[in-house]
C-alpha cells in the first residue's frame, strides 16, 4: 500500500517500480484494435488488486468509477491501451517478440492509468465528484473511444468533462516536460481517406485509340485533387490531402481496364472536411466524364478534430504548476507553431461530445539517445516520467472537480 497524502507527486513517487513493472509487462505484449484480451485481463487484474471494480465496456475497453462520496460532477480521464503492426527492433529487455509493437506509447499511457488510479483510491474521501477512468482499445484505428461512446462510456454517471494524456518522444525539450495548449479550439486533425476505382476500356498498347485509358485518367485526377488545396482553400486554413498510391496495369504494352487511387484527408474544421469530400466526388466524377470513364468514389470517414476548452487548458496548466512546479509545463506554440498537429487522434469523438484538454508529456530528449520518432521500430519512451503521468492525471481529476464543485 502507498502512503496516503495530500501530496499526488508524492505518492506516484512511490510508485514508480511497479509502474516501471506495469509498463514493462505491457510492452513485451502489444495487441492491435478491438482484440486486446491479454491487454485487458491484465488491467482488469490490477484494478481489482486495488479493490475496485472494472465493468467492461464494448471489445476490451474497461471503465472504473472512484469517488462519489461527496455530489459532484463526473470528470474522465482516459488512455488508449492498443499497440501497432511494427516489428519491434530496440534492444530493450522488455522488448516485443509477437511482431507488434508500442511504438506509439501507449503503454506508458496505461500504466499511468493504473498509477492515477492507486492514487486515487487511497483519497477517494476527498474528491468532491467522481472520475471515471476509461482504458480503450482501438486507438491506433481510430475505433475504440466512438466503440466506447456507443456502448455509453459517458453515461451512468453522465460525463461532464474529460481529458487525455499522450506522451512525445524525440522532442528537443527535456524529459518529463509537459506540453498544454493555451486557447481553445482544434488542436488535432480530422482524419479521413479515400479510394478512387477508375474503370476504362483496355486494349493493345499499340491501339490507345481502341481503349479508355485509367492511367491517363488517374494522371488527371490527380493533378485536379491537389487543387482544391492549392486553389479552392483559403490560405489562413489548414488541409492536408495525400495521393498514397497510384496503381494500374501489369504490362508495358497494354492498357489496363482499371487504376486504383488511395489517399487521406486531414482538416482542423468540419465544414471544410465536409467541402473537401464533396469536392472529391464531383471532380472525380467529372474527370470521369471528360475521358469517358466511370470513376467509383469510396470516402471513409475516420474520426473528427480534436477540440479543446479553453477553462479545461488553463486548469490543466495550473494543476502541472502546482504539482511539479511552474517551469515543468510550456504551451503547445512554444513546441508546434501555430499549436496544432496534422496527427489525427480518436479522443477527439470524447473532445465533441464533453468539453475536454490534453496534456503531452515527453518522454524522450533528442540530445539523450531518444532520436527516433513514434510509430518508428526502434522508438523508445522513458521510464523515468511515468510517475509524473500518474501524478498528472489524478491530481488534474481532484483539482477539475474541486473547482467545479
Amino acid at each position: 500500500m502507498i502512503e496516503k497524502t495530500d501530496d499526488f507527486l508524492s505518492m506516484a513517487n512511490q510508485l514508480q517500480e511497479k509502474l516501471v513493472m506495469y509498463r514493462h509487462h505491457l510492452h513485451a505484449i502489444p495487441e492491435l484494435d478491438l482484440s486486446l484480451p491479454r491487454t485487458s485481463a491484465y488491467v482488469k487484474e490490477r484494478l481489482e488488486s486495488m479493490d475496485l471494480k472494472p465493468i467492461p465496456v464494448g471489445e476490451s475497453g474497461l471503465m472504473v468509477t472512484i469517488g462519489g462520496q461527496h455530489a459532484g460532477k463526473v470528470i474522465l480521464i482516459r488512455a488508449d491501451m492498443d499497440g501497432l503492426p511494427i516489428k519491434e527492433e530496440t534492444d530493450l529487455s522488455f522488448a516485443s517478440l509477437n511482431g507488434n509493437m508500442h511504438a506509439c506509447g501507449h503503454d506508458l499511457h496505461t500504466s499511468m492509468l493504473l498509477g492515477a488510479a492507486e492514487i486515487l483510491k487511497a483519497n477517494e474521501g476527498q474528491l468532491r465528484g467522481t472520475v471515471k477512468l476509461m482504458f480503450q482499445p482501438g486507438e491506433e484505428t481510430l475505433q475504440g473511444a466512438k466503440m466506447m461512446l456507443e456502448h455509453g462510456i459517458l453515461d451512468n454517471p453522465k460525463v461532464d468533462a474529460a481529458m487525455m494524456l499522450h506522451v512525445l518522444t524525440g522532442m528537443p525539450i527535456p524529459a518529463g516536460q509537459f506540453v498544454v495548449p493555451e486557447a481553445g479550439g482544434a488542436i488535432s486533425a480530422s482524419s479521413d481517406w479515400f479510394e478512387l476505382i477508375i474503370r476504362g476500356r483496355g486494349a493493345h498498347g499499340a491501339m490507345p485509340s481502341a481503349a479508355v485509358d485509367p492511367l491517363n485518367v488517374a494522371a488527371h485526377l490527380h493533378l485536379a485533387l491537389q487543387g482544391i488545396i492549392s486553389r479552392e482553400i483559403s490560405p489562413i486554413e489548414s488541409a492536408v490531402l495525400t495521393i498514397g498510391v497510384m496503381e494500374g496495369g501489369s504490362a508495358s504494352n497494354v492498357i489496363p481496364d482499371t487504376a486504383r487511387i488511395k489517399g487521406s484527408v486531414r482538416t482542423f474544421d468540419a465544414k471544410l472536411r465536409d467541402k473537401i469530400e464533396t469536392r472529391i466526388h464531383e471532380i472525380s466524377a467529372g474527370i470521369g466524364d471528360i475521358f469517358h470513364a466511370k470513376v467509383d468514389v469510396i470516402y471513409t470517414r475516420g474520426c473528427p478534430e480534436v477540440k479543446s476548452d479553453s477553462e479545461l487548458n488553463h486548469q490543466m496548466r495550473t494543476t502541472i504548476a502546482n504539482t511539479f512546479g511552474a517551469s515543468s509545463c510550456i504551451g503547445l506554440t512554444q513546441l508546434i507553431p501555430g499549436g496544432k498537429l496534422m496527427g489525427s487522434e480518436d479522443f477527439s469523438f470524447v473532445s465533441q461530445a464533453v468539453p475536454s484538454t490534453s496534456v503531452f508529456l515527453n518522454a524522450g530528449n533528442t540530445g539523450e539517445g531518444y532520436g527516433y520518432p513514434m510509430h518508428h521500430p526502434k522508438t523508445m519512451f522513458s521510464d523515468e516520467v511515468l510517475h509524473r503521468g500518474a501524478a498528472a492525471y489524478a491530481a488534474f481529476a481532484r483539482d477539475w472537480l474541486e473547482s467545479n464543485r
